[in-house]
């Protein structure tokens, strides 16, 4: 049985691991957690004047480098001086070279948002008008190509090893102290420290190029490594490999001299090692914790220690899972997991499920912000897979909680039975005894008079292993054990699609930010439609009433281009029934309400009937304008009509 069960548990194994491998190579590159969400001048805009600097808003603090921020000239050369500095809060600016000529300039930016994502982009403004440019503006390259696919596996890893490291500790700390002395649980616990280590090691090796060019050739190139050594997520990662060290010591003395102790011993040493192996596995996640989404945005404060007591609630349990698996599995024949172990690890089990629908519950609502962000966000999307999953297992391990009872009462009833059988048997061996002593006498006598003591030895060496393989054999057969293994086996796949659902998700965009992305992406797309000088003059029509005779009408005002600088501004007033007419004054107020700024009147001149206009009128910032008119019709009768347009 144990033969044709292994192939199956590899085959499916080595899907799942397909499956989630697809998964992360189908995934996106990093989504820049840190959106761009305001510029000056914006994108698509043609300024009269050439700007003295250039600044870009993101929607949280971000790091940059000499080169984060730099203005490409119509011929690809750098026209921006000194390195970006942080004007205000989340908003950084580059000064560019005074006397540019006229033509279209490319800004592209590449910084690493406060959660360590990077985040890169490009985009074009004109002076005087737009040109031809030599500068192919090309998506972003850091944390994408070949680096981006490397770095999100070393990723995967990494949670895979915390989760194998912390929850195999934690079932046979637990659940299964005999486990200490099994081979099988002291490989599993061992294989998830180095594959964390590993994977740490190779994510420090990975950052520079991950974070800046995304390019191969920059792995290895030291000065990016000391660079990554200076940030937040370099600090991170080195804290981990400090905390892997300690706990390399926690898995010596469980697996070393755990098992060798006294009772009395035992118990003071479980209490040791419960408290140094929770502070180290809360150590190991705060280096996720304070490196990553929960370090920005809102309540970080709370956000850090909930994300601890999630991480640690998922180890416990994929993890734990992991182990009791292997127990089921290869635990040897005199030592098998009992039924006591697996109803301790469903207890463990549940409470963490506890705590992580309770902190998920929280980390949702502050990632996503709104109902609407489950469906219109991919951060939503991926959510609601990785819910459905965690539902998934949640049903499958009420499965394995059945098959846990079951074999609890099989376990019983045989040791009810082998009770009995011991009773009956020793009064029957007890009349025999003499005569086989003596035969046993006689035998063993002839055997060592022949020199058989290395033969009887290994006799009975065969005879150990033959009664073990047959009770390997007969446990395997039972019914119950082996409808545990495979709802056991259907968890472990499930968790290993939740745990690269789980990455992915550390690697995309909050739905809070990328809702707040794509508002300013259409607020900037609306300004450089209305901005752009091919896009005509804005006309705004309203309707006025002075309350006098001959008071009603409608007033025109045209706008022509309607961006910051210079504009030529058109005003014509016209009778209900569409003639024109004149009025005694007409005069026009801007004011930009979120800014503070006017209202800036302009009294245009008289043209002819109907018709007044001014030039060069200037406005000083793009926005939402109020465009207000006020139209006299006597001495006594006017009123004030306007309407917000954006401009600029």
């Amino acid at each position: 049985m144990t033969k044709t069960i292994a192939p199956r548990v590899r085959t499916v194994v080595l899907l799942l691991l397909a499956a989630a491998g697809l998964l992360l190579t189908t995934a996106a590159p990093a989504s820049a957690h840190a959106a761009l969400t305001g510029s000056d001048p914006q994108q698509g805009v043609v300024v009269d004047k050439a700007p003295t600097q250039v600044s870009l808003t993101f929607s949280e603090q971000v790091s940059t480098s000499a080169d984060s921020l730099r203005v490409l000239d119509p011929k690809g050369k750098p026209v921006q001086s000194g390195k970006p500095t942080n004007v205000s809060g989340t908003t950084y600016a580059v000064q560019l070279h005074s006397g540019l000529p006229d033509g279209t300039y490319t800004v592209t930016y590449q910084v690493v948002s406060a959660d360590s994502h990077p985040v890169s982009g490009a985009y074009t403004f004109s002076v005087g008008k737009p040109s031809a440019t030599s500068v192919a503006v090309s998506g972003p390259t850091a944390g994408g190509g070949v680096v981006g696919w490397l770095y999100g596996f070393g990723r995967y890893m990494s949670y895979a090893g915390f989760v194998v490291l912390v929850g195999g500790a934690a079932f046979v700390l637990a659940c299964w102290q005999r486990g200490a002395g099994v081979r099988a649980m002291q490989r599993l616990v061992v294989a998830g420290w180095l594959t964390l280590t590993a994977a740490t090691l190779f994510l420090l090796l990975l950052r520079g190029s991950y974070a800046t060019s995304g390019k191969v050739g920059d792995i290895f190139d030291l000065n990016l490594l000391g660079q990554v050594l200076q940030t937040k997520t370099g600090a991170a990662l080195v804290s981990r490999l400090l905390l892997l060290a300690a706990a390399a010591l926690f898995i010596a003395v469980l697996f070393g001299a755990y098992e060798k102790r006294e009772d009395e011993e035992k118990r003071d040493l479980t209490f040791g090692l419960a408290i140094g192996g929770t502070v180290v596995a809360a150590g190991l996640a705060a280096s996720w914790a304070m490196s990553e989404h929960a370090s920005v945005g809102l309540q970080p404060s709370i956000a850090m220690p909930v994300d601890v007591i999630h991480l640690l609630a998922v180890a416990t349990w994929l993890g734990g899972l992991t182990a009791l698996l292997g127990a089921l599995y290869w635990a040897p024949s005199d030592r098998p997991v009992d039924t006591a172990a697996v109803r301790r690890f469903s207890t463990v089990a549940f409470g963490s499920v506890v705590a992580l629908v309770v902190t998920g519950v929280y980390q949702s609502w502050r990632q996503l912000g709104s109902w609407s962000a489950f469906t219109g966000t991919r951060y939503g999307q991926l959510l609601l897979v990785k819910i459905g999953l965690v539902a998934l297992l949640v049903g499958t391990a009420y499965i394995s909680r059945r098959w846990t009872a079951r074999l609890a009462d099989t376990v019983v009833q045989r040791a009810t039975s082998k009770k009995q059988r011991v009773t009956a048997d020793a009064g029957a061996s007890k009349g025999a005894g003499g005569a086989k002593g003596g035969a046993g006498s006689k035998g063993s006598g002839a055997l060592k008079g022949n020199g058989g003591s290395q033969r009887a030895a290994q006799l009975a060496r065969q005879r150990a292993a033959m009664d073990a393989a047959r009770q390997k054999r007969t446990r395997d057969a039972d019914p119950n054990r082996f409808g545990l293994r495979r709802s056991v086996l259907a968890e472990a796949g499930v968790a290993v699609v939740l745990l690269a659902v789980t990455t992915v998700l550390t690697q995309t965009e909050p739905g809070r930010t990328e809702e707040d992305a794509k508002t300013a992406s259409a607020s900037s797309s609306s300004s450089s439609s209305s901005s752009s000088s091919s896009a005509g003059a804005l006309t705004l029509d309203m309707s006025f009433d002075t309350g006098g005779e001959d008071g009603k009408g409608v007033v025109t005002v045209d706008l022509d281009p309607a961006r910051v600088g210079g504009n030529e501004m058109h005003v014509y007033v016209q009778r209900p029934n569409g003639r024109a007419f004149d009025v005694p004054e007409v005069k026009v107020a801007f004011t930009l309400e979120a800014k503070k700024i006017g209202p800036l009147p302009v009294v245009p001149d008289h043209v002819t009937t109907g018709h007044w206009s001014a030039n060069g009128v200037q406005i000083p910032m793009a926005g939402e304008w109020k465009i207000a008119v006020t139209v006299r019709t006597s001495d006594i009768d006017q009123t004030t009509v306007s309407k917000n347009a954006q401009i600029g």
